[in-house]
């Protein structure tokens, strides 16, 4: 299961990560976010230890996603050293999400 980030967590798990961390951003009532939140807890146990894999309930936690401009979901952001170095709007293949990411590592 991915890990759960909050708008009191997001600064200790990703901003202060040594690792590239993927961010999903969803909520419960989108049809789209349903699909690919399956793939992003498959992510969290392929690339455990090497990177971190988490999502963000945009409903609960609005003070990131208005930090990050989210005004679609499911967003998905890759963050390596604090940057957003790439992001991926909408239900896309697993593929090109594990792409990004590996392209950040």
């Amino acid at each position: 299961m991915a890990v759960e980030i909050t708008d009191a967590n997001f600064d200790e798990i990703v901003m202060k990560s040594d690792k590239p961390v993927v961010v999903d951003f969803w909520a419960e009532w989108c049809g789209p976010c349903r699909l690919i939140g399956p793939v992003i807890d498959e992510m969290h146990n392929e690339f455990e230890g090497k990177a971190i894999i988490g999502k963000v309930d945009v409903d609960s936690n609005p003070g990131v996603s208005a930090k990050f401009g989210v005004r679609n979901i499911p967003t998905v952001l890759f963050i390596k050293n604090g940057e957003v170095a790439d992001k991926s709007i909408g239900a896309v293949p697993k593929e090109q999400l594990v792409s990004k990411l590996e392209a950040i590592m």
